[in-house]
């Protein structure tokens, strides 16, 4: 990961090529970086996993924000011209001050796949692996009430999450 400056104010390089930034607050977000490099093969694309400070889920929203503006600020400034973020909790706690914050700029966020799983559930029954903060989120309750009649959703919270390699 490339330090993060703080630059007072959106200066794009002038040397950086345009590209899509992609950001994280660890690793997950390298399958959204895979799919959008195999929807989109010649868009240069530039990944930060502000693994730092991950996870974001167990932070308050306030501090997603002020990450999120932070990354999303060192992304612009090296020449992004859209945004995906790559983070359930992100997406939840910031996409909206983000998109307020840089109105001509294309941000693109993710959410907990409720509609498709609903869709492939022969059941109705699903499951959702997801942080405190995702689940504690507006964005998520909303969802959860676009769901159909009958359609139930059990949620799991997750703590921190290590990988141990052997």
């Amino acid at each position: 990961m490339m330090p993060l400056s703080a630059p007072s104010a959106f200066q794009p390089s002038l040397t950086a090529p345009a590209c899509i930034g992609v950001f994280d607050s660890g690793v997950g977000g390298l399958s959204v970086l895979r799919a959008l490099h195999q929807q989109l093969p010649a868009a240069p694309l530039l990944y930060v996993a502000d693994s730092a400070h991950a996870p974001y889920g167990e932070r308050s929203d306030a501090f997603v924000i002020e990450r999120s503006q932070h990354v999303a600020q060192h992304l612009l400034a090296e020449g992004a011209v859209g945004i995906v973020i790559a983070c359930n909790t992100a997406t939840a706690a910031a996409a909206q001050q983000l998109r307020a914050r840089w109105p001509d700029v294309l941000i693109v966020g993710v959410e907990p796949g409720l509609k498709p799983a609903v869709a492939a559930s022969r059941s109705g029954r699903i499951g959702v692996l997801a942080t405190p903060g995702t689940l504690a989120s507006e964005k998520f309750r909303k969802l959860l009430h676009a769901q159909p009649a009958g359609v139930s959703v059990l949620s799991f919270a997750l703590r921190s999450m290590s990988i141990a390699l052997h």
